[in-house]
């Protein structure tokens, strides 16, 4: 938390005015002060004072003076502002939601002591402290107090948790008292918390903690338990004093205490779980900070101070800005303020459980908001405000999110949909999908209400593409499942969730009733469909037709209309509901009826009066009729018989509506028998049967009749429904004695009434099938004769009755039956006609294949014919590819628009009889939008030209462009395209046009069609685009047109894009628009154009209106100044005689310039005087040469000026070269120094020296420096006026001067290094032979540094040797590269300077990079140097010549720069040629290579053998070499010992994975490595594990192996191992605490192949989850005995553990068991391998020889 100091709201005063209180508002939108004086100030959020009222005494008697504020508290609306006061006295101010309203008391508090502290908690009523110690409790509704609990001493303090919920109060005893309105769960005790060491004046409740400050310059922090956890002492700080107030943040994570001059900023971190303070916030001068307040959402801190100050504070951790439109303040941790930078409208974002906030985002139209903490995921909708915060794992950022539904957030993460209610902390449910589009999930919560239902929560989704499931989220159960043959591809819930619509692929339409259950195919060919808000109406498209289903409990009564275009949208306005089709080129509204829609709205709301009272008004239509139909089920349901009856009739159904009209008189009957009210006689069993009968509830009815005892009512009810045969069965149940009769009327009824069917059926349940046969014969059902006679072996021997049947059969065209009856009989020829005849192919086919298969191909080919007569045209396809029908199955195919069928069988054919075909496939392809697949067909069919219609059909000139570039001309093309394109304009289709033009490259014609239109949008678009370079010419050629037109803004709107504001400015200005061109101007041309224009403009107007103008502007004094600027000296005039008399001198004074300028020198003589400058006449004529008339004015006008004209009579004359007449001129006005300058500029120096001595003498000195300053000065010629003048004073003996001018020649004279060499040399030489040693040193000094400035070293180290300097001899000798010279300077003349010289050149060595040459002289210099240049070859060749010490340092720099460069296996190589030395500095070099070589993948195979090898040669000879060194049984030499171990196992691995008989061997090793998981990357060692177990077959192993690889994948992924489960391994030594690896091992593909295997081994019962286990009941691959915990030694061989068959070797601890030790001798024998015979050779060295080491590979 950072505070940074935005404003002073309030000044602070000389002295003493302690602000008192100060309080923010809830809603962040007013700030309240009490200053000394009582008053309240009131401040809006953007810190702008609004208001202020006085407060008042308790009784006016006493004075203002007689109490002061303690305390101020806002109300939870922010209304109203509790006030406590020390008179014993609160009040509650109304103060308003708007500013300015009248400031009402509208609560009194009065107490028996003073208010000493307030607060006002939300939800809560208001909290203050007493004097006497008392802490109280305002109820701001009954205006009454009471007390929450006593204390003894002063409340010095009160504070508030962050909920508000609980309250602390702070005593001056040091007590702190904790009181809770609700403890929230946290069991926290009430009462007194602790003592504090020193009255607690500042206090804040945070969080995690409560901090605590006061009078003795300490901070402490106590816990929830009032138990110290943190202290931070400033008592021993000299410029700390006594802590006077603390507030905490809203978050509960920040807290700020005020002292003299500061701010302590204290933090919360969540990680270390202590407090950490941030840099206090320092003001000098600031004083005592008296209050401080937290504005609600965090952002702001406001303090106020003793001298009267307020101070407001930003408080923020960052800032960020999001897509340019939000911005987004951290106030804390775990909040954060979203304010939209366009509307100003803001939320509050906050971790409801503390968490910190990582990171906010803006989605779903920049409406929906969703922010991630560690542990959970919060999202809301900023129009509505509502937030959620749900319990989240992370999961990588990975989640989708998609918020098409206004009152829910799906979130899709790794197939699984979690739905999130806005404003509900809770996962409202999650379910498993893999279709995530919006159209294919509905959600509906609660968005209609329901009788008798609460809460009504559902989702519809797809479990997958052909399943829907409907889940119940109010409760969490699926409440129903759809399955569907076709694929769905968009679904909707009604608004109650009771009905589903969903539509398919095939473009069919389907209603799912959830209770019912029940499936209706409501519409095909639906492009279109939604439900109608606000009612369970429908509208959807079928081609040209608007359907609407008024009512869906009855979808087969549909209402119809015609209807042109498509539907887009359905809108519900103010009990209007409309439906919006576009044609194409205009939108149409058709209006439902809403009386129909209103029908719905009173059946949902259960009044079925007022439904009937509405259908009565309505004529019978399909919709009212459907409507009758549906009231009259749910008024049935409702036992509402009356308004069922009323329904039926009005439907026509008289039998329903008099059965209804006699059950409700039966009704009435019982009623007045029970005597209850009229209700009771629908409870009568007779009204509960005949509703049941109604309903064709039977059974249910007999029950009832039966309940009664009532048998005979029930058979009656039977017989009425000539249900004779549920007659029968009650008088058999109840033994009724005339059961017999029954039967035997039932019998004569049937025979009565021709049913005879029913009477075989009859004589067949008696057991008498002959009787029953001729009934069924007689019927007209042989059939069922055949039937029951082929149940029976004696009626089929009966041949005359089975051919009478199969006679009877064949007559009735009972084809199959009869053939059965046939095929049966043994007469197959004539079941095959039969079954031809019949149609019964599939019989016929069965029969054939043993009977006649020559004629199967036949039937077949019948087979197919027949199902394309029956339109079954895809059944048919199978059957002609069966009979070889090729074409007929083409055919069939496409006809049945099996479209990939008939691909599959073309491609088999030849080319010549399928392209006939693939033109019409590529017709329907092109049908259903599939372009590229018909393209593909068109162009097998050499049908391209087919495929460019189709393309621009469909509008997609690019790709018909493109397939018409390759089979037609470009010029032919162009045309197309271009034709197409002025159709195109011609129809208004102008996007589409432009398309084409440019797709042909004509960009111009685009261009032309849209200036035409005058769409110069458009137009100025494809300019930009096409030809930028003519942007700014056409906004100019389009402003011209539209000014000359009248379109003044328009045109100045292309000026100023053509960045030509002058232009605007003109066309204003000709059109007389002053304003305008003002306006213009101002804005686009700065302040010095809008001055031009306001001058214009007051040019134009003239006069008075003028000088108003410029007045207006404040423009007057500059319009007058720029008009003489411009010459308008007449305007100028005018407004400065008007309004600035003032300015007429300057105006003079500039007309008089002008006229100057003019010639007119007389005018301008005469306005010169007026200006009152008579001298700038004289000078005008001055310049002019006219002497006599400057003469004249200056002796009349300004005497001064003589003078000047003198001079300016001698310039004259020195620029004519006369230069006594100038020279007289000047010494006449008394300036001679004006001619010494002039004889200068002349190059006269003689003649200035002489009037410089003849009248200036004391400046003759200056004047002749000045000469020799000339003469030097002048390049060559002044290096050849030096030497001239040198050798003049050299031949004079003058050698001082001498030298000094041949020092002078430098390089700013001459670049001639001759020249310069020449003088210095000869300087010196002067020097040293004339000026003593003194002078000589200090000349060569001087000389020296110049001659090697011209790389003259050579001279410059004799020169300096000539003079005993012989250090600096040297150092020439060497900065010229003279180093043999520099040697034997040193050598012979000064021998202590030689190591100073060999120093240098090895330096100069260094800096060449001369390395070869360095070597000869320091060798480990020169190593070095070949590391700085990468030369490691050469640097360890050189390296090698010297000692082990010197090759190892180099050989480890290389190593390392090895593994850096990830170039691992040419370390290792490194080490395996120069061997690895046991130097303790080497040893996180060797460990990295270890490590990297094992964390290096596809190594588990034969071929990695080498690399395993020389790894293990490498280790075997670092632990030999350490055993011999200090590090003998050190640590490092432990780790190193199970490195070579490990190095072992894998070389020995590789070896054994060539050879077959090895498989178990290499198996174990692997098993055996998971055991050093700690050295070697986890994840590698179990998947390696499992692999190899997998592939020997061991998956028990292999399962539990793979099984800890999935769950160190996951660990690796979150980052720790604290989710492990280690149940598997508990009783193993495979460790558990392992360092995990930096990323997994294998990649994604393989990985899921290791998931799958994992997923499917586990659903298999012969797997079991367990390890193998041994003799010892423990984990046959631990070395450790779990049961006695003895510690089995490993076998070199396999790493498992040798328990019995013991090989020992000859070093100890070295063992093998004697069955893998001689399977893989014999392995090494029978093979020969080099592997093998290598890992032997090693053991040999590693573990000493073997007991019998009798073997040979010869």
């Amino acid at each position: 938390m950072q505070l940074k100091h935005l404003q002073t709201l309030l000044p602070p005063q000389e002295g003493a005015a302690k602000i008192t209180a100060l309080t923010w508002s809830p809603n962040s939108q007013k700030l309240a002060v009490c200053t000394s004086d009582r008053v309240i100030l009131l401040y809006d959020d953007k810190g702008e004072r609004r208001d202020k009222f006085a407060t008042k005494p308790t009784d006016s008697k006493y004075g203002k003076k007689s109490y002061m504020v303690k305390g101020l508290a806002f109300s939870h609306d922010s209304a109203k502002l509790a006030v406590g006061q020390t008179d014993n006295i609160i009040y509650v101010y109304k103060i308003g939601d708007e500013w300015g309203e009248k400031k009402v008391i509208c609560n009194k508090f009065v107490q028996q002591s003073a208010v000493t502290c307030l607060i006002w908690p939300p939800e809560q009523n208001i909290v203050f402290g007493l004097a006497d110690g008392k802490v109280r409790l305002a109820n701001v509704k009954s205006n009454k107090s009471s007390t929450i609990y006593a204390a003894d001493h002063y409340v010095v303090s009160l504070t508030s948790n962050t909920s508000g919920k609980g309250i602390l109060s702070g005593h001056a005893d040091g007590s702190v008292i904790r009181f809770f309105f609700d403890d929230e769960g946290t069991g926290d005790s009430q009462g007194k918390l602790l003592t504090h060491g020193c009255p607690p004046y500042a206090m804040a409740w945070a969080t995690n903690s409560i901090m605590i400050a006061g009078c003795d310059r300490r901070i402490l922090a106590y816990d929830r338990s009032g138990r110290m956890i943190q202290q931070f002492d400033y008592s021993r700080a000299d410029d700390e004093k006594e802590f006077t107030s603390a507030i905490c943040s809203p978050s509960g994570q920040s807290v700020v205490i005020g002292s003299f001059d500061r701010l302590r900023v204290f933090n919360w971190s969540p990680r270390k779980a202590m407090w950490d303070e941030s840099k206090p916030k320092e003001i000098k001068n600031l004083y005592t900070i008296t209050a401080l307040a937290w504005r609600k959402d965090g952002s702001r801190l406001v303090a106020g101070t003793l001298c009267g100050g307020v101070e407001l504070f930003d408080c923020c951790l960052r800032r960020a800005i999001y897509k340019n439109k939000f911005e987004m303040t951290y106030v804390g941790l775990s909040q954060v303020i979203v304010r939209n930078m366009s509307t100003g409208t803001r939320v509050v974002l906050k971790s409801y459980y503390g968490y910190e906030i990582d990171e906010v985002k803006i989605l779903g139209q920049d409406r929906y908001l969703v922010a991630h903490t560690s542990d959970t995921l919060i999202l809301g909708d900023l129009h509505t405000s509502k937030l959620s915060e749900v319990p989240w794992q992370g999961s990588g950022g990975n989640e989708k999110f998609y918020f098409d539904n206004e009152s829910v957030c799906m979130i899709f993460n790794a197939g699984e949909l979690s739905l999130v209610e806005y404003g509900n902390n809770e996962v409202l449910g999650c379910v498993r999908t893999e279709f995530m589009n919006p159209h294919l999930i509905s959600v509906r919560l609660n968005e209609r209400k329901q009788r008798g239902v609460e809460d009504n929560k559902k989702m519809a989704y797809l479990i997958d593409l052909k399943t829907i499931a409907i889940m119940d989220l109010a409760v969490g159960v699926n409440s129903g499942q759809v399955s569907h043959d076709s694929k769905i591809d968009w679904l909707e819930l009604n608004e109650t969730g009771r009905k589903l619509l969903f539509r398919d692929k095939r473009l069919r339409l389907h209603l799912y009733d959830i209770e019912s259950q029940q499936r209706t195919t409501i519409l095909n060919y639906c492009s279109y469909v939604q439900w109608v808000p606000g009612s369970d109406v429908v509208v959807a498209q079928n081609r040209g037709n608007l359907c609407i289903w008024y009512n869906m409990d009855a979808p087969e009564r549909v209402t119809m209309f015609p209807l042109k275009g498509d539907i887009v949208d359905l809108e519900r306005v103010d009990g209007k509901t409309d439906v919006v089709v576009n044609d194409g080129i205009t939108t149409i509204s058709y209006t439902l009826d809403e009386g129909l829609i209103e029908f719905g709205t009173a059946i949902d709301d259960g009044d079925y009066a007022r439904a009937v009272a509405f259908l009565e008004t309505l004529e019978l239509s399909f919709e009212t009729e459907a409507m009758w139909k549906t009231l009259s089920k749910l008024s049935l349901q409702a036992k509402q018989l009356h308004i069922a009856e009323r329904c039926f009739a009005a439907l026509g159904d008289v039998s329903k509506a008099r059965f209804l009209r006699e059950t409700n008189k039966v009704a009435e009957e019982a009623s007045k028998t029970m005597g209850g009210e009229g209700g009771e006689g629908f409870n009568h069993y007779k009204v509960r049967a005949r509703m049941a009968i109604l309903d064709k509830q039977f059974k249910e009815a007999e029950s009832i009749y039966l309940e009664q005892n009532n048998i005979d009512e029930a058979m009656e009810m039977y017989q009425e429904m000539h249900k004779w045969d549920e007659a029968i069965t009650v008088a058999e149940a109840k033994g009724h004695p005339e059961l017999s009769s029954l039967k035997k009327n039932y019998y004569q009824w049937l025979m009565d009434t021709g049913q005879e069917e029913k009477a075989g059926e009859v004589k067949e349940h008696e057991g008498d099938p002959m009787s029953a046969i001729n009934l069924y014969m007689k019927a007209g059902l042989p059939a069922r004769a055949a039937r029951l006679a082929t149940s029976s072996e004696d009626l089929m021997s009966n041949s005359d009755l089975i051919n009478r049947i199969a006679t009877a059969l064949v007559k009735g065209e009972f084809f199959e039956r009869a053939g059965d009856l046939f095929e049966k009989t043994r007469s197959n020829s004539k079941a095959l006609e039969c079954y031809r005849r019949g149609k019964a192919f599939r019989r016929a086919v069965e029969l054939s294949r043993h009977a006649f298969p020559g004629d199967v191909v036949k039937l077949e080919e019948e087979w197919g014919d027949y199902l394309v007569a029956q339109k079954q045209l895809d059944a048919a396809i199978n059957h002609y590819i069966e009979a070889g029908a090729t074409l007929k199955a083409v055919d069939a195919a496409i006809n049945s628009r099996q479209w990939n069928k008939a691909v599959q069988i073309l491609e088999i054919q030849d080319s010549a009889m399928a392209g006939k075909y693939y033109k019409k496939i590529a017709q329907h392809y092109a049908t259903v939008n599939e372009y590229e697949t018909a393209e593909r067909f068109f162009v097998e069919a050499d049908c391209t030209k087919d495929a460019i219609d189709m393309y621009n059909n469909a509008g997609l000139w690019e790709q018909a462009h493109r397939l018409a570039a390759t089979c037609m001309k470009p010029e032919d093309v162009a045309v197309l395209y271009i034709t197409q394109a002025q159709t195109l304009e011609s129809q208004g289709k102008y996007k589409e046009a432009e398309r084409l033009y440019v797709t042909v490259d004509e960009p111009d014609l685009a261009i032309t069609m849209y200036k035409k239109l005058k769409m110069y949008n458009d137009m100025i678009r494809l300019v930009k685009v096409h030809h930028k370079e003519l942007l700014q010419d056409t906004h100019l050629h389009l402003a011209k047109e539209l000014e000359n037109e009248g379109n003044h803004r328009q045109a100045e709107h292309h000026f100023l894009e053509a960045k030509d504001w002058k232009a605007a400015i003109n066309m204003y200005r000709s059109s007389d628009m002053w304003d305008e061109a003002y306006r213009v101007a101002k804005n686009h041309g700065g302040q010095n154009a809008a001055k031009q224009v306001a001058y214009l403009w007051a040019k134009n107007l003239g006069g008075d209106s003028a000088v108003k103008l410029l007045t207006k502007f404040g423009l007057l004094e500059a319009a007058i100044d720029y008009a003489t600027e411009n010459s308008a000296f007449d305007f100028a005039f005018d407004l400065a005689r008007i309004s600035m008399k003032n300015k007429m001198p300057d105006i003079y004074m500039k007309h008089a310039m002008y006229l100057e300028d003019e010639g007119k020198f007389k005018e301008a003589e005469a306005e010169f005087i007026k200006a009152n400058k008579p001298k700038e006449a004289v000078l005008m004529y001055v310049h002019n040469q006219d002497w006599d008339s400057a003469q004249r004015v200056a002796e009349k006008n300004d005497p001064d000026s003589v003078a000047d004209v003198l001079v300016g009579q001698a310039r004259f004359a020195f620029e004519e070269k006369e230069y006594q007449k100038a020279e007289s001129f000047l010494l006449r006005a008394q300036r001679p120094e004006l001619a010494i300058k002039y004889y200068k500029e002349a190059n006269m120096w003689q003649d200035a020296l002489r009037v410089c001595k003849e009248y200036i003498p004391h400046k003759l000195d200056q004047l002749q420096d000045e000469y020799d300053r000339e003469m030097t000065s002048k390049s060559t010629r002044g290096a050849e006026t030096l030497l001239q003048q040198a050798r003049e004073w050299e031949s004079s003996g003058e050698y001082i001067r001498a030298v000094d001018c041949y020092l002078k020649v430098t390089q700013k004279i001459t670049s001639d290094a001759n020249i310069l060499q020449k003088c210095w040399i000869k300087a010196g030489d002067l020097a040293g032979k004339f000026l003593g040693p003194d002078k000589a040193v200090d000349v060569v000094q001087i000389v020296g540094p110049r001659l090697a400035d011209i790389q003259q070293f050579n001279a410059a180290a004799e020169m300096y040797l000539n003079s005993d300097m012989i250090k600096e001899a040297i150092d020439m000798f060497m900065a010229g590269e003279e180093w043999n010279k520099a040697k034997k300077v040193a050598r012979e003349l000064e021998p202590r300077y030689e190591e100073y010289v060999d120093t240098r050149y090895k330096e100069f060595l260094k800096g060449q990079g001369k390395a070869d040459a360095l070597a000869g002289v320091d060798v480990i210099a020169a190593l070095d140097m070949y590391v700085d240049k990468g030369q490691w070859d050469k640097c360890i060749e050189t390296a090698e010549g010297q000692n082990a010490k010197v090759l190892h340092k180099y050989v480890a720099q290389y190593a390392a720069h090895l593994i850096k460069e990830n170039k691992i296996m040419g370390a290792l190589d490194l080490y395996i040629k120069y061997g690895t030395p046991a130097i303790s500095q080497n040893f996180n070099i060797y460990k990295r290579l270890v490590m990297d070589v094992l964390a290096m993948p596809d190594l588990n195979k034969a071929e990695a053998y080498r690399v395993w090898a020389n790894l293990r040669d490498m280790l075997v000879d670092l632990c030999d070499n350490m055993t011999k060194s200090s590090e003998a049984n050190s640590p490092q030499h432990e780790e190193f010992e199970n490195m070579l171990t490990i190095a072992h196992y894998y070389a020995t691995r590789s070896a054994a994975l060539s050879h077959k008989s090895l498989d178990q061997i290499a198996c174990k090793l692997s098993v055996a490595l998971c055991r050093h998981s700690d050295i070697v990357p986890a994840d590698k060692a179990f998947y390696e594990a499992g692999q190899i177990c997998k592939a020997n077959g061991w998956e028990n192993l292999a399962f539990c192996c793979w099984n800890r690889y999935l769950d160190l994948t996951e660990a690796i992924e979150e980052g720790t191992l604290d989710m492990l489960d280690n149940t598997d391994f508990q009783n193993t030594d495979i460790p558990f605490e392992i360092p995990l690896p930096e990323k997994p091992h294998l990649s994604e593909s393989k990985h899921e192949e290791v998931k799958d295997w994992v997923l499917a081994v586990s659903m298999d019962q012969r797997v079991e989850q367990a390890l193998p286990l041994d003799e010892r009941d423990t984990y046959e691959a631990s070395l450790v005995n779990v049961a006695t915990g003895i510690r089995s030694l490993p076998c070199v061989v396999s790493g498992y553990p040798v328990l019995r068959n013991k090989l020992e070797f000859k070093h100890p601890g070295k063992v093998a068991s004697k069955d893998d030790w001689n399977k893989f001798l014999m392995a090494t024998k029978v093979s020969h391998s080099t592997e093998c015979q290598d890992v032997l050779k090693f053991i040999g060295r590693w573990c000493g020889a073997t007991p019998n080491p009798t073997y040979s590979f010869q």
